[in-house]
């Protein structure tokens, strides 16, 4: 595993609360997601289209939604996208088929690393969660942790969707802290760097999937996974 890069990153002030994305960053998104969609594929004529390229889809149509107003639930959200998403690949999945995949964020479970660092996290700092979801969508997927979270901020709570600032003032009001007395820890590029860097908030970014970082939304520091976030958080 590669080292962490910390010229981007410092700890002085020393943080109150580390906020988490939580699909993707703490729990598996695209891996479910992926077997979900590929489940799908596989009971229609598909040989045009694979699972990555409707995941794809979707992330684009989910950008377009989630800065529509009025503000819709998520839920309704994977729904309206997924359909969309597949019907750019000229496919016309059932009801119920989207209503699995939709559904799916329930089920996701996290990474092998997280619960471990979490639960050091958890001995020197508040923790939360600001998530693109709605509170009954994503209680299901916070249990699955098995880590308590001292906060749990929504979309629907906030009536706003990740990267609007309007969640993570939301948050700030909800928590009681200042921005500068909290990290953020994200595996969304557009949906949470973008985000922080407008705010002004220090950030680490979880590459997952060793993607491409944007230098327009620096600084902030980059891992492979949440092992490292601890490496920064938590030095000797």
């Amino acid at each position: 595993m590669p080292e962490p890069d910390t010229s981007m990153f410092k700890l002085d002030p020393a943080p109150k609360v580390i906020t988490f994305d939580c699909y993707g960053t703490l729990v598996e998104w695209y891996e479910v997601l992926l077997r979900e969609i590929g489940a799908t594929l596989a009971k229609h004529d598909a040989s045009g289209a694979n699972a990555s390229a409707i995941l794809d889809s979707f992330s684009a149509q989910g950008r377009r939604l989630t800065a529509e107003r009025p503000h819709r639930l998520y839920k309704d959200i994977l729904r309206i996208g997924f359909a969309a998403a597949f019907g750019e690949h000229g496919l016309n999945p059932s009801a119920d088929e989207i209503e699995r995949i939709a559904s799916s964020p329930m089920t996701m479970g996290p990474h092998p690393e997280v619960p471990d660092v979490l639960r050091r996290l958890r001995e020197r700092y508040k923790l939360a969660i600001f998530t693109n979801s709605d509170d009954d969508l994503i209680a299901p997927t916070v249990a699955r942790i098995g880590v308590p979270f001292d906060y749990v901020i929504t979309a629907e709570q906030a009536q706003a969707y990740k990267p609007s600032r309007q969640l993570f003032e939301y948050a700030y009001r909800t928590m009681g802290v200042t921005p500068d007395e909290t990290v953020h820890v994200a595996m969304g590029m557009y949906w949470d760097m973008k985000a922080r860097h407008e705010l002004g908030l220090r950030g680490i970014w979880v590459n997952r999937r060793g993607e491409a970082g944007n230098p327009d939304w620096l600084p902030y520091a980059e891992v492979s996974d949440l092992d490292g976030a601890a490496a920064l958080l938590l030095p000797p």
